[in-house]
């Protein structure tokens, strides 16, 4: 039997992070391990409990999310991060993205969509509200192909779209859509970049992306 999902969650409202933990710990593949109220007490406990993800605010005293998330990242690399926004087109959720957040979500969500996006997290998946997605993809347009000779690690042009796509949180369904492809041809796609780029899951293709500027902007 697979252990649940081990979850600490974090905001400056004491209401709200007590509700969250409510309602979070009635699901049977989930286990709020702790709650804190900013950044400072999200590392602290992090260290202490190990959360499988962090359910973190953005806007909080002492030090906010996207902070504790750069932290946390680079501290407890176990520890996927998951940011619970009050707007989907916050500039912070774009930083707190850069910083390593593997997903943001708006706090009108619903339970089973929080669980769902905690388990994508934790599995190195990311998952964004719809209005953060619009914007990314307005904000880039669909990833351009660089020059053949500038392609990083033997990618060829799509696989740089498709990775540019990842990065951006597009599901394998919506990249299909987005290159009027097949989903079999986009996991063909995947399958050939991760092996080129040597990543194992889709945390690291973002990091990747990131790194060579293929990335969220």
């Amino acid at each position: 039997m697979t252990s649940p999902l081990r979850v600490l969650v974090v905001d400056d409202q004491k209401i709200v992070r007590e509700g969250l933990a409510t309602i979070l710990d009635l699901l049977p593949d989930v286990t709020v391990v702790g709650t804190a109220g900013n950044g400072n007490e999200a590392l602290e406990l992090v260290a202490l409990r190990r959360p499988d993800v962090v359910l973190m605010d953005l806007h909080m005293p002492v030090l906010d999310g996207v902070g504790a998330t750069r932290r946390i990242v680079a501290e407890h690399p176990s520890s996927a991060v998951l940011i619970l926004t009050t707007f989907g087109e916050d500039d912070d959720a774009l930083e707190a993205l850069r910083a390593g957040a593997l997903g943001v979500l708006t706090k009108d969500a619903g339970r089973e969509d929080i669980s769902r996006a905690l388990h994508q997290a934790a599995a190195g998946h990311m998952t964004l509200a719809a209005p953060l997605q619009a914007r990314l993809l307005a904000a880039t347009g669909p990833p351009a192909a660089p020059d053949r000779a500038n392609l990083p690690d033997g990618l060829t042009a799509r696989e740089t779209e498709v990775l540019g796509l990842i990065a951006v949180g597009f599901t394998n369904r919506e990249i299909a859509e987005q290159l009027v492809v097949s989903e079999t041809t986009v996991k063909t796609h995947i399958n050939h970049l991760f092996a080129k780029i040597q990543a194992r899951d889709r945390a690291a293709a973002i990091n990747y992306a990131t790194q060579h500027g293929l990335g969220p902007p």
